[in-house]
Protein backbone atom coordinates (compact mmCIF):
# COMPACT_ATOMS: atom_id res chain seq x y z
CA UNK A 1 0.00 0.00 0.00
CA UNK A 2 1.54 3.48 -1.38
CA UNK A 3 1.73 6.80 0.58
CA UNK A 4 -1.92 8.46 -0.89
CA UNK A 5 -3.69 4.97 0.15
CA UNK A 6 -2.57 5.17 3.85
CA UNK A 7 -3.11 8.75 4.06
CA UNK A 8 -6.60 7.75 2.27
CA UNK A 9 -7.80 4.87 4.54
CA UNK A 10 -6.77 7.89 7.33
CA UNK A 11 -8.99 10.20 6.60
CA UNK A 12 -11.57 7.21 6.07
CA UNK A 13 -11.38 5.93 9.54
CA UNK A 14 -11.35 9.73 11.20
CA UNK A 15 -14.38 10.49 9.72
CA UNK A 16 -16.27 7.42 10.00
CA UNK A 17 -15.70 7.35 13.57
CA UNK A 18 -17.99 8.93 15.94
CA UNK A 19 -16.90 11.91 18.14
CA UNK A 20 -17.67 11.55 21.88
CA UNK A 21 -19.46 14.43 23.74
CA UNK A 22 -19.35 14.85 27.56
CA UNK A 23 -23.03 14.51 28.51
CA UNK A 24 -24.14 17.49 30.67
CA UNK A 25 -25.79 16.39 33.86
CA UNK A 26 -29.82 16.95 33.70
CA UNK A 27 -30.14 20.46 35.40
CA UNK A 28 -33.24 21.13 37.07
CA UNK A 29 -34.78 24.46 36.03
CA UNK A 30 -36.46 25.16 39.43
CA UNK A 31 -35.91 28.82 40.70
CA UNK A 32 -36.85 28.29 44.29
CA UNK A 33 -37.29 32.30 44.20
CA UNK A 34 -37.32 35.30 42.15
CA UNK A 35 -34.85 37.93 42.54
CA UNK A 36 -36.52 41.52 43.61
CA UNK A 37 -35.28 43.31 40.62
CA UNK A 38 -34.01 43.34 37.61
CA UNK A 39 -30.10 43.94 37.92
CA UNK A 40 -30.01 40.95 40.26
CA UNK A 41 -32.00 38.63 38.21
CA UNK A 42 -29.13 39.09 35.40
CA UNK A 43 -26.61 38.59 37.75
CA UNK A 44 -28.40 35.31 38.92
CA UNK A 45 -28.67 33.69 35.46
CA UNK A 46 -25.08 34.91 34.28
CA UNK A 47 -23.93 32.84 37.53
CA UNK A 48 -26.07 29.81 37.09
CA UNK A 49 -25.02 29.63 33.61
CA UNK A 50 -21.30 29.83 33.99
CA UNK A 51 -22.26 26.90 36.89
CA UNK A 52 -23.86 24.85 34.30
CA UNK A 53 -21.29 25.43 32.07
CA UNK A 54 -18.52 24.15 34.15
CA UNK A 55 -20.48 21.17 35.84
CA UNK A 56 -18.50 18.75 34.47
CA UNK A 57 -15.66 19.18 36.67
CA UNK A 58 -16.80 19.57 40.44
CA UNK A 59 -13.78 20.91 41.41
CA UNK A 60 -13.63 23.45 39.13
CA UNK A 61 -17.08 24.36 39.56
CA UNK A 62 -16.67 24.38 43.48
CA UNK A 63 -13.81 27.10 43.18
CA UNK A 64 -14.90 29.20 40.52
CA UNK A 65 -18.36 29.59 42.63
CA UNK A 66 -16.72 30.13 45.79
CA UNK A 67 -15.00 33.15 44.27
CA UNK A 68 -17.81 34.27 42.78
CA UNK A 69 -18.98 37.80 45.21
CA UNK A 70 -22.54 37.25 44.33
CA UNK A 71 -23.38 33.21 44.26
CA UNK A 72 -22.21 30.37 46.11
CA UNK A 73 -23.04 26.29 46.07
CA UNK A 74 -24.32 23.58 48.24
CA UNK A 75 -23.30 20.00 47.85
CA UNK A 76 -24.64 16.91 49.22
CA UNK A 77 -22.06 14.13 48.86
CA UNK A 78 -22.97 10.51 48.14
CA UNK A 79 -22.63 7.83 50.86
CA UNK A 80 -20.61 5.33 49.66
CA UNK A 81 -22.01 2.68 52.50
CA UNK A 82 -26.17 3.01 50.96
CA UNK A 83 -26.97 1.63 48.27
CA UNK A 84 -26.56 4.35 44.88
CA UNK A 85 -30.71 4.62 43.97
CA UNK A 86 -31.79 4.75 48.26
CA UNK A 87 -28.66 7.31 48.15
CA UNK A 88 -29.98 9.67 45.38
CA UNK A 89 -33.46 9.32 46.72
CA UNK A 90 -32.67 10.80 50.32
CA UNK A 91 -30.07 13.12 49.00
CA UNK A 92 -33.10 14.88 46.65
CA UNK A 93 -35.27 14.25 49.27
CA UNK A 94 -33.33 16.56 51.60
CA UNK A 95 -31.99 18.93 49.21
CA UNK A 96 -35.78 19.71 48.44
CA UNK A 97 -36.21 20.08 52.55
CA UNK A 98 -33.72 22.21 52.32
CA UNK A 99 -34.95 24.46 49.65
CA UNK A 100 -38.78 24.35 51.35
CA UNK A 101 -37.12 26.02 54.61
CA UNK A 102 -35.29 28.83 53.05
CA UNK A 103 -37.76 29.78 50.97
CA UNK A 104 -40.54 29.48 54.05
CA UNK A 105 -37.98 31.85 56.32
CA UNK A 106 -37.37 33.82 53.06
CA UNK A 107 -41.24 35.10 53.00
CA UNK A 108 -41.50 35.87 56.35
CA UNK A 109 -38.79 38.14 56.00
CA UNK A 110 -35.89 36.20 57.63
CA UNK A 111 -32.45 36.74 56.23
CA UNK A 112 -31.35 33.83 54.25
CA UNK A 113 -29.16 32.95 51.40
CA UNK A 114 -31.50 33.96 47.83
CA UNK A 115 -31.72 30.83 45.59
CA UNK A 116 -30.96 31.07 42.16
CA UNK A 117 -30.78 27.29 41.11
CA UNK A 118 -31.49 23.66 42.47
CA UNK A 119 -29.52 20.57 40.80
CA UNK A 120 -31.22 17.45 41.68
CA UNK A 121 -29.09 15.71 39.50
CA UNK A 122 -25.66 16.65 41.16
CA UNK A 123 -26.95 17.08 44.36
CA UNK A 124 -26.34 20.70 44.05
CA UNK A 125 -27.68 24.38 45.09
CA UNK A 126 -26.62 27.43 43.93
CA UNK A 127 -27.11 29.89 46.14
CA UNK A 128 -26.32 33.62 47.22
CA UNK A 129 -23.34 34.08 47.94
CA UNK A 130 -22.93 36.09 51.64
CA UNK A 131 -20.29 38.26 52.23
CA UNK A 132 -19.60 38.64 56.19
CA UNK A 133 -18.27 36.84 59.09
CA UNK A 134 -19.98 34.44 61.43
CA UNK A 135 -21.32 34.81 65.51
CA UNK A 136 -19.31 32.78 65.95
CA UNK A 137 -15.73 34.68 65.18
CA UNK A 138 -17.81 38.21 66.24
CA UNK A 139 -17.84 37.06 69.81
CA UNK A 140 -14.62 35.22 69.74
CA UNK A 141 -13.29 38.71 68.94
CA UNK A 142 -15.64 40.91 70.85
CA UNK A 143 -16.98 39.08 73.67
CA UNK A 144 -14.33 40.65 76.32
CA UNK A 145 -14.44 44.26 74.86
CA UNK A 146 -16.70 46.36 76.76
CA UNK A 147 -16.91 48.66 73.33
CA UNK A 148 -18.67 46.14 71.60
CA UNK A 149 -21.65 45.08 74.86
CA UNK A 150 -24.35 46.92 73.43
CA UNK A 151 -24.04 45.39 69.79
CA UNK A 152 -23.54 42.09 71.06
CA UNK A 153 -26.77 42.13 73.02
CA UNK A 154 -28.33 43.89 70.09
CA UNK A 155 -27.61 40.87 68.24
CA UNK A 156 -28.39 38.19 70.81
CA UNK A 157 -32.01 39.69 70.86
CA UNK A 158 -32.43 39.53 66.53
CA UNK A 159 -31.40 36.02 67.16
CA UNK A 160 -34.04 34.91 69.73
CA UNK A 161 -36.51 36.89 67.69
CA UNK A 162 -35.73 35.56 64.00
CA UNK A 163 -35.83 31.99 66.17
CA UNK A 164 -38.84 32.38 67.50
CA UNK A 165 -40.63 33.54 63.82
CA UNK A 166 -39.14 30.44 62.69
CA UNK A 167 -40.46 28.06 65.03
CA UNK A 168 -43.62 29.81 64.63
CA UNK A 169 -43.18 28.72 61.01
CA UNK A 170 -42.79 24.99 62.20
CA UNK A 171 -39.47 25.28 60.72
CA UNK A 172 -36.88 23.35 62.87
CA UNK A 173 -33.40 24.13 61.74
CA UNK A 174 -31.83 21.57 62.99
CA UNK A 175 -28.16 22.95 63.34
CA UNK A 176 -28.65 26.13 65.35
CA UNK A 177 -24.89 27.12 65.85
CA UNK A 178 -23.22 30.30 65.81
CA UNK A 179 -21.05 28.96 63.22
CA UNK A 180 -24.15 28.89 61.19
CA UNK A 181 -25.21 32.74 61.42
CA UNK A 182 -23.28 35.47 59.83
CA UNK A 183 -23.27 38.70 60.00
CA UNK A 184 -23.51 40.55 56.14
CA UNK A 185 -20.78 42.77 55.81
CA UNK A 186 -22.38 45.53 54.46
CA UNK A 187 -25.48 45.79 56.88
CA UNK A 188 -24.67 43.87 60.00
CA UNK A 189 -27.76 41.90 59.06
CA UNK A 190 -28.22 38.86 61.00
CA UNK A 191 -28.23 35.97 58.37
CA UNK A 192 -29.09 31.98 58.65
CA UNK A 193 -27.62 29.54 56.58
CA UNK A 194 -27.17 26.13 56.64
CA UNK A 195 -30.85 24.37 56.83
CA UNK A 196 -29.34 20.67 55.23
CA UNK A 197 -30.85 19.36 58.27
CA UNK A 198 -33.65 21.43 58.80
CA UNK A 199 -37.47 19.80 58.74
CA UNK A 200 -40.55 20.88 59.42
CA UNK A 201 -42.15 20.13 62.49
CA UNK A 202 -44.69 21.32 65.14
CA UNK A 203 -43.92 19.47 68.01
CA UNK A 204 -42.70 21.36 70.82
CA UNK A 205 -40.11 18.68 71.46
CA UNK A 206 -38.66 19.47 68.53
CA UNK A 207 -38.30 23.05 68.94
CA UNK A 208 -36.87 22.62 72.11
CA UNK A 209 -34.66 20.17 71.03
CA UNK A 210 -33.58 23.21 68.29
CA UNK A 211 -33.28 25.56 71.35
CA UNK A 212 -30.90 22.79 73.43
CA UNK A 213 -28.42 22.16 70.71
CA UNK A 214 -28.15 26.59 70.38
CA UNK A 215 -27.48 26.45 74.42
CA UNK A 216 -25.16 23.53 73.97
CA UNK A 217 -23.44 25.44 70.86
CA UNK A 218 -22.66 28.37 73.35
CA UNK A 219 -21.77 26.53 76.25
CA UNK A 220 -18.91 24.52 74.61
CA UNK A 221 -17.64 27.63 72.01
CA UNK A 222 -18.35 30.34 74.17
CA UNK A 223 -17.29 30.83 77.55
CA UNK A 224 -19.09 32.59 79.97
CA UNK A 225 -21.40 33.13 77.95
CA UNK A 226 -24.71 31.88 80.20
CA UNK A 227 -26.51 35.73 79.90
CA UNK A 228 -26.29 35.99 76.39
CA UNK A 229 -28.25 33.09 75.83
CA UNK A 230 -30.61 34.04 78.15
CA UNK A 231 -30.88 36.99 76.31
CA UNK A 232 -32.00 34.68 73.53
CA UNK A 233 -34.72 33.24 75.30
CA UNK A 234 -36.23 36.10 76.76
CA UNK A 235 -36.56 37.70 73.10
CA UNK A 236 -37.78 34.46 71.98
CA UNK A 237 -40.72 34.42 74.81
CA UNK A 238 -41.50 37.84 73.91
CA UNK A 239 -41.88 36.66 69.97
CA UNK A 240 -43.60 33.22 69.88
CA UNK A 241 -46.53 33.03 71.35
CA UNK A 242 -45.94 29.50 72.03
CA UNK A 243 -42.47 30.11 73.75
CA UNK A 244 -43.93 29.10 77.76
CA UNK A 245 -44.68 25.53 76.30
CA UNK A 246 -41.74 25.42 74.51
CA UNK A 247 -38.79 26.95 77.32
CA UNK A 248 -40.64 24.55 79.78
CA UNK A 249 -39.96 21.83 77.61
CA UNK A 250 -36.12 22.88 77.15
CA UNK A 251 -36.04 22.68 80.84
CA UNK A 252 -36.93 18.91 80.90
CA UNK A 253 -34.57 18.33 77.80
CA UNK A 254 -32.08 19.90 79.82
CA UNK A 255 -32.60 17.67 82.33
CA UNK A 256 -31.91 14.22 80.15
CA UNK A 257 -28.97 15.96 78.70
CA UNK A 258 -27.39 16.32 82.24
CA UNK A 259 -28.07 12.47 82.84
CA UNK A 260 -26.95 11.60 79.33
CA UNK A 261 -23.80 13.57 80.38
CA UNK A 262 -22.86 12.19 83.95
CA UNK A 263 -23.62 8.70 83.28
CA UNK A 264 -23.28 7.92 79.27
Amino acid sequence: MDANECSNSENSTNSTTPKTVSSTSTISTKVAQKLNNSSSSSSSSSSSSSSISSSSSSSSSSSSSSSSSSSSSSKRFSKAYRHPILDQKISAKRILQEVRSLNKCKKKGIQVPSLYLVDIGNNRIYMEFIKGETVKHFLYKNQESKDHQTQIESIMKELGKQIGIIHEMNVIHGDLTTSNMLLRESTCELVFIDFGLSYTSNSVEDKAVDLYVLERAFISTHPNSEQLFQTILSTYELTSPNSKIVIQKLNQVRLRGRKKTCFG
